[in-house]
């Protein structure tokens, strides 16, 4: 794919985005209402395409684990890098660094990476392995961490941390990728109605979700006035640092070449996840600098990502 194909690719994505922000802004659409769409985007449309794509994928191509090692090496690496640097700029709260790193790792699957993959690619499969790695592993660190560190005892640290990371693996989305799985390996033939189902609501996943965080962010009433210092390196290590790392580690170190590097990059260039606002209310830890993370990493990737498309046309 050339670069201006790509990049033309992205503008229904800036338009969906786009018109959301505006009517919020406007009050055409209440911003509040962001919630309904994000909820039928999450909870039904998301999972009913990544079920039926995932069902009718071939497996041994989406699961390459010469580029998924070579993800979850960057992500180990960059865990450790805002481990560090949060520690050292006086974070002396664990939940605290843990909500850090998850902001600086982890990012905005469902929302944003499956809308822009659908855009882009025309298949928001690929993103799949990396979800399950950051259900199964990044997120499973960061609830330990938080559970861990509550200062309410409800239950021993093991019933807590079990019901915590139930509830994570349970989602509708990440139920609908493994019945698809499950159903794919087992070579279970679904009718033709069924799957065309799955497909006519899955293809209105990706506007509804991009028009639910555009109404969402344009009532949030976003400015850069008052950004703080730590702000700025979180988005900027979720948006330039660590995809650049994603780039570097697969194609050197692992040797990532062709679409799968190009899916890693892209996928590592996402905004921070949604969740993390979700775990910072739920575990009363840093709420407002949370929040502001979710909003400006959005826009921020939003900004970066053709730059990124480009790089990995010219340089995958």
């Amino acid at each position: 794919m050339g670069a201006v194909t790509a990049l033309g690719k992205l503008l229904p994505v800036v338009l969906a985005f786009g018109c959301g922000i505006l009517l919020a802004r406007r009050k055409v659409v209440p911003a509040e209402s962001s919630k309904v769409f994000a909820d039928y985007a999450f909870l039904f449309a998301v999972p009913c395409y990544l079920f039926g794509n995932i069902y009718a994928s071939d497996l041994a191509a989406l699961f390459d684990w010469r580029a998924i090692g070579g993800y979850a090496a960057t992500a180990a690496c960059a865990v450790v890098v805002v481990g560090t640097a949060a520690r050292l700029s006086g974070v002396l709260d664990p939940r605290g660094v843990a909500l850090r790193m998850m902001a600086g790792v982890q990012v905005n699957t469902a929302y944003f990476a499956v809308p822009v993959f659908i855009m882009l690619f025309g298949n928001a499969a690929p993103i799949f392995p990396v979800l399950l790695f950051q259900v199964c592993v990044l997120s499973l660190v960061v609830i330990s961490i938080m559970e861990l560190g509550r200062p309410e005892r409800t239950g021993g640290p093991g019933a807590r941390l079990a019901r915590a990371v139930g509830a994570s693996l349970v989602t509708p989305v990440v139920l609908a990728c493994n019945a698809g799985i499950v159903l794919n390996l087992l070579s279970v033939r679904l009718p033709e109605a069924v799957l065309d189902s799955f497909a006519f609501v899955g293809d209105s996943a990706s506007p509804v979700a991009l028009f639910a965080l555009g109404l969402h962010l344009g009532g949030a009433g976003l400015t850069l006035r008052g950004t703080t210092l730590e702000e700025v390196w979180l988005v900027g290590f979720k948006c330039v640092v660590f995809p650049f790392m994603a780039w570097a580690v697969c194609r050197y170190v692992f040797g990532v070449e062709g679409d799968w590097l190009a899916y890693l990059v892209l996928i590592a260039a996402m905004p921070a996840p949604q969740n993390l606002f979700v775990f910072a209310q739920r575990y009363d830890v840093d709420v407002a600098l949370s929040a502001e993370l979710v909003v400006k990493s959005s826009l921020a990737s939003l900004l970066v990502l053709p730059l990124w498309v480009q790089w990995t046309v010219h340089f995958g």
